[in-house]
């Protein structure tokens, strides 16, 4: 009667017989991880990947922990262990850490990163230019402390004088609509040929181009473009147009020059005060 009672309870807490196969919680977990990788190539193929914040990071890495830094590339250096595999060696170049900000998700996505610090609207100052139909008739770029946008056309003067030989009136007319209607700054930049004087020979080549940058400036305050909106700078003959293989007449020709520079920040204005020492 024992060895009865002891055999049904040994069918009693006998385990279930296991079904053949992996079990079914790990299909769905090997599909999570599938995603998850799949995400994360995603997000490295939006990404821009530069070689300068790359090694920035590793700079800033390395100085928040005081330790050594891997080399990679062509500087990877291989060391004694048996299977000479690469070993933590001190960086002989020194990289200078970066703000911990461009490594957040956004300024890893951000294609415009490259002037991530300014408050300028990319999208919406393109918006300005192509709504007064000046789009083709400038170049933006993008830099530290801001966008700035080129005028290509430019007003070139007479030698010695400040009377304009030629100007794209249309391009000019367009330009001056948007700094009347838009919060635009306008920068004036004056130049001359090289060695070129005035006329009477009392202005060198600094005064002269000068007189041309005013000359302008005047132009278009007396349009109607706010004063306080409109910035003048002068470089006498220290910016010659670059034309390889151009005679030196035709290069002085298109160095006697305006240009214009536009941006939505004015580089005058105060930021954040700090102390010199």
């Amino acid at each position: 009667m024992a060895d009865e009672d002891a055999g049904a309870i040994e069918e009693e807490v006998k385990c279930e017989e296991c079904v053949p196969g992996l079990p079914g919680w790990m299909a769905t977990f090997s599909d999570l991880v599938t995603l998850l990788l799949t995400f994360f190539v995603l997000l490295l193929s939006f990404a821009k990947t530069e070689s300068a914040k790359y090694e920035a990071a590793l700079g800033s890495i390395r100085n928040a922990f005081g330790g050594n830094v891997l080399k990679h590339g062509e500087t990877i250096q291989r060391g004694k262990s048996p299977d000479d595999a690469p070993t933590m060696i001190d960086a002989e170049l020194p990289v200078q850490p970066f703000p911990i900000d461009f490594m957040t998700m956004e300024g890893m996505l951000d294609k415009h990163e490259i002037n991530r610090e300014s408050d300028e609207d990319l999208t919406q100052m393109k918006n300005d230019l192509y709504q007064n139909e000046l789009s083709d008739s400038v170049d933006v770029f993008e830099m530290p402390e801001g966008i700035q946008v080129r005028v290509k056309d430019k007003i070139y003067f007479e030698k010695g004088g400040i009377k304009p030989t030629q100007i794209t009136v249309e391009v000019y007319e367009k330009m001056v609509k948007m700094l009347k209607e838009k919060t635009w700054t306008v920068y004036v930049e004056g130049h001359s040929s090289r060695g070129e004087t005035s006329l009477d020979g009392t202005k060198d080549a600094f005064e002269l181009s000068a007189s041309r940058a005013a000359a302008v400036a005047r132009s278009l305050i007396k349009r109607g473009v706010r004063p306080d909106r409109v910035v003048t700078v002068f470089y006498g003959d220290t910016a010659p147009v670059k034309l390889p293989n151009r005679s030196q007449d035709l290069i002085d020709k298109e160095s006697r020059r305006v240009e214009f520079m536009l941006r939505k920040r004015d580089l005058r204005s105060e930021g954040h005060k700090v102390q010199p020492r």
